[in-house]
């Protein structure tokens, strides 16, 4: 995916493309709800805040509420991590540089381990989460995905998590649509689980041509989109 210099403030955020129609989706038990990083830093009033990225909140909480089986997902970021701009001299946040593995946009710093910023936002509520998975720890490699690093090799663990516990469909929802979310999914994908998103349930970062972009991607390895009524349908 491209990454885009900025020359201000981000775009607002545009509403995401209709819901592909598809069937209803009643939880069962070897479904699992991945909630991708719902961080104060990716909240308003955060260092990386997506817009309206608390209204999906509510959301989400009534959808843990259906779900056996939740798995929570945490940025958790070294200072002087790679994907800061802060971390190299003469860039910007939303520029990009040449990382050892592929394009690499930079960001403000984020989601720094033990911060406040880093925290879960106050009103998600999952009690019965089964699992935090911390991504982005290692200082010289991003970690968009809940699945593998960005080098699209190095494991994170959760492929092999979902397997031993005999989970075999997921349903992803949190933030951001356009980065994290997407490359959770369309790795889950690959690695052979069947792979939802519940786009109202998600919020993007909306880079210039991100959306699309992702909604493109998603098609092109058939990860479907449907909205939380169809999630948690009856």
């Amino acid at each position: 995916m491209q990454s885009y210099r900025m020359s201000g403030h981000r775009a607002k955020a545009r509403p995401l493309l209709h819901y592909h129609q598809s069937k209803m989706h009643t939880p069962q038990p070897t479904d699992a709800l991945l909630v991708i990083d719902v961080q104060n830093d990716f909240c308003p009033g955060g260092a990386l805040a997506v817009t309206d990225g608390d209204a999906i909140i509510p959301t989400i909480n009534a959808l843990a509420q259906k779900f056996d089986h939740v798995i929570l997902t945490q940025d958790w970021h070294p200072t002087q991590h790679i994907s800061f701009a802060s971390t190299h001299a003469n860039t910007k946040p939303y520029e990009s540089i040449e990382a050892p593995y592929g394009p690499q946009t930079l960001w403000p710093d984020h989601c720094v381990q033990h911060t406040e910023g880093a925290a879960f936002h106050p009103t998600l509520s999952v009690p019965h989460a089964e699992l935090i998975l911390r991504k982005g720890f290692r200082r010289h490699i991003d970690s968009y995905s809940a699945f593998l690093e960005n080098d699209h090799t190095t494991p994170t663990g959760l492929a092999g998590y979902l397997r031993e516990r005999n989970l075999h469909r997921i349903f992803l929802c949190g933030l951001a649509y356009d980065f994290c979310v997407r490359y959770s999914a369309i790795d889950g994908k690959g690695l052979g689980f069947e792979t939802i998103v519940i786009e109202d349930a998600t919020r993007p970062v909306n880079l210039p041509r991100s959306i699309q972009e992702t909604n493109a991607a998603l098609a092109k390895y058939g990860v479907r989109r449907i909205s939380s009524t169809e999630a948690i349908s009856s």
